[in-house]
This record gives C-alpha cells, sequence and structure tokens, in this order.
C-alpha cells in the first residue's frame, strides 16, 4: 500500500520543556522563513517524483510548537501542503496541527479554520499549576482551558488533548484532579502518556545527578488503572493503549503508525516510511535548509526495512489497539499467517492470559495491557 499520511515537523519553541527530546530549537533569532520555504521544496520535491501517488487521507503537522509561527508563517506551511500533496478529496480529510496553550489566537484558530485544518492537538500534559512548573510548560491550567473554549468558538469540534502521568512529584490525586478537569471540557479525544526520562533533556541530566525520583511502576499502573477506568466510565474507548476517543473521533493519523502504513515525513529531524525505507531528515535547522537547497534531499539515515522486521512491526505495534493484529491482514500484507511466523510465541503468550484471540484478530487482555513491553519484546525474532 502506498503511503497516505504526511507529517510535518515544526521545529521551532518559544519554550523548552524539560522532558522533550524531539527535534526543537527556540525560535527567536532562528531563519524560519528559510525554513518554511525549504519545507515547500521538500514537499513539491517528494510529489514530483512520485508517479501516481495515493491521495493522503492524514496530515499532521507537530513539533517543536506549530502555533509559535505567526499566523502568516503558519498559512504558509498549510498553504505548501495544499499546493503540492494529493490530498483526498472523496472522503473528509483528517488535517491536525498541535497548539500550544496560549500561543493561538482567534486569528489564528480562524487562518487554520478556513485553510482547511479540521483537528487540533493541544499539548495540556496537565491542569495542575505547581506541576506546569515543574514540568517546565509556560502556560497556567486556566489558560489551558480557555484556549479549548477559544478553538471551539471558532469552529473546532475535533480537538484531541495530551496529558501526561508519572511524572515527578505527581501524586494519585492530582492525576485524579487532572482527569475531571480535562472530561469537563467535553471534547472527544485524550492522548495520555506516563513520563519517559530521554538522553538530551533536563529531566535526564537531574536524573543523572540524583536529582530527580521517578516514580514507582506500581504507582504508574495504579494511574494507568484510573485514567482507563474513569475515561472508559465517562463513555471513551481506548482504542489504543495511550489513546481514548468517543465514537468517531479515532485518530486516522495516528492508526497509520499502529497498522504498520507507510507514510511521509517532512522538515528538520521528521522521520518517513516510504517505498519499504524508513529514513530521518537531517535534524540541525540550518543543515536541513542547505540539504534541501543544494542537494534537494534531506534524509541523512536510511534503512531498508526488510521482511522479517516489518511483521515484527505489524506485531508489537498492531498490538497496541484495543482492535488487534487483523490476522487475514497480515496473512494480504506478508503471504504468512502470523500463526505461522510466530508459531511458538502467540500460543505461549495466549496461555499466559496476556493475549486472546477472535475470530478476525489477537488482541492484548486487560492483564496484557500491563504489561505491553513484555509482549511486545516476545516477536522481537
Amino acid at each position: 500500500m502506498a503511503a497516505e499520511a504526511i507529517y510535518v515537523h515544526i521545529p521551532f519553541c518559544t519554550h523548552i520543556c524539560y522532558y522533550c527530546d524531539f527535534n526543537k530549537v527556540f525560535i527567536k533569532d532562528q531563519p524560519v522563513d528559510d525554513y518554511i520555504e525549504a519545507l515547500r521544496r521538500e514537499i513539491a520535491d517528494a510529489f514530483s517524483n512520485e508517479a501516481d501517488p495515493s491521495p493522503i487521507h492524514s496530515v499532521y503537522i507537530g513539533g517543536g510548537t506549530p502555533t509559535a509561527l505567526n499566523v502568516e508563517q503558519l498559512e504558509r506551511v498549510v498553504s505548501s501542503i495544499k499546493e503540492f500533496a494529493p490530498l483526498d478529496t472523496t472522503k473528509e480529510l483528517e488535517f491536525t496541527v498541535e497548539v500550544n496553550p496560549g500561543e493561538a489566537d482567534r486569528e489564528k484558530f480562524q487562518i487554520m479554520k478556513r485553510a482547511g485544518v479540521n483537528r487540533l492537538s493541544i499539548g495540556v500534559q496537565s491542569f495542575d499549576n505547581e506541576l506546569l512548573k515543574k514540568i517546565g510548560r509556560a502556560h497556567s491550567s486556566d489558560e489551558a482551558v480557555q484556549t479549548v473554549e477559544l478553538a471551539k468558538s471558532v469552529g473546532f469540534d475535533n480537538i484531541s488533548l495530551d496529558l501526561m502521568f508519572g511524572l515527578p512529584g505527581q501524586t494519585l490525586s492530582v492525576w485524579k484532579e487532572t482527569i475531571a478537569k480535562a472530561l469537563s471540557l467535553h471534547i472527544p479525544h485524550f492522548s495520555a502518556y506516563s513520563l519517559k526520562i530521554e538522553k538530551k533533556t533536563r529531566f535526564y541530566n537531574w536524573y543523572q545527578r540524583g536529582e530527580l525520583q521517578p516514580l514507582s511502576e506500581d504507582l504508574e499502573a495504579d494511574m494507568y488503572e484510573t485514567l482507563d477506568h474513569e475515561l472508559t466510565k465517562a463513555g471513551y474507548t481506548a482504542y489504543e493503549i495511550s489513546n481514548f476517543a468517543r465514537p468517531g473521533y479515532e485518530s486516522r493519523h495516528n492508526k497509520t503508525y499502529w497498522k504498520n502504513d507507510e507514510y511521509y515525513g517532512f522538515g528538520a529531524g521528521a522521520h518517513g516510511y516510504i517505498n519499504s525505507i524508513r529514513y530521518a531528515n537531517v535534524g540541525p535547522v540550518p543543515h536541513y535548509i542547505k540539504a534541501v537547497n543544494e542537494e534537494r534531499n534531506p534524509a541523512r539515515e536510511k534503512h531498508q526495512v526488510p521482511v522479517t522486521e516489518k511483521m515484527e512491526e505489524e506485531m508489537f505495534m498492531g498490538l497496541r489497539m484495543k482492535a488487534g493484529v487483523d490476522k487475514e491482514r497480515f496473512r494480504r500484507k506478508y503471504g504468512r499467517s502470523c500463526f505461522d511466523v510466530f508459531g511458538s510465541v502467540i500460543p505461549e503468550l495466549l496461555n499466559s492470559g496476556l493475549l486472546a484471540e477472535t475470530e478476525q484478530s489477537i488482541h492484548l487482555t486487560e492483564k496484557g495491557k500491563l504489561l505491553g513491553n513484555e509482549v511486545f519484546a516476545k516477536f522481537l525474532l
């Protein structure tokens, strides 16, 4: 199947969060306009080289912080995508932009709405002001609420909130308050992730010096179970381990990754997966601009994915979804049954109660969701 999704990376931020290891830089004094022009060229080149590209069904502009751009700059990014990418016109296109609370005013939301953006992913993380300061967020709880309400008033109804648990100093009661506040906003989608202490972050440096103490695995598990219980009770479905949606609001773009489908990645440090090749673009902004301008191809790392690796990924990414791995889809893609490929692994996990099987699929049990990483590791051949 040809790629039907696009990810566009905006590496600029007005503030760097303590836990973030994504490719990003402070926006001040950066060549933002030159970057946007290079991005336009990369997108144009990608589709001019495609003889018969598939219609694109999802676009996701992430970062960094896309809303760190001014109105004109953000409009140019969206226009470049619409000008060169064969966007799907036969069904509703999912077009998402990440938003930081407090960084998008009414005009910016209106520009996005008129340009065809129809989904927002708002990085709230927590509704506890003290915790927001501890993790390096620049917004307040009130600003998060105001951003959601402003987006609604402009006409956005497909809104997702990002939340985080397992944060330093976070208690179960504080987490419950954040969940309750999030639910009170009546939005259709939540993504909730536990903290991972990554290299090249302030948190990692503090952890190495013994100045940051992670929460216990048991407390993190309690937080996840609380999240699952409260959102399920409120009518949301955990269609993927970390993602909850009301009916009809599952993220098409996220499911591209979990279904192990191919996608384009544009921008400095962006990752893509095209023609069985996973690639990563050069990260530093000046190097990216130079690569596009001089070489027309900013990809610096490429990996031809062998069939064995594809099948591994199909299993451990597909099992993150509530629907699990579709057995017939696996057979169509690889010409073999997943039981043939993972003959000893699947029965073992079924017998241990970590996986369950239906006529159509194999999926994690509730017990398996809590031990997901152990299950996924079993599928590495």
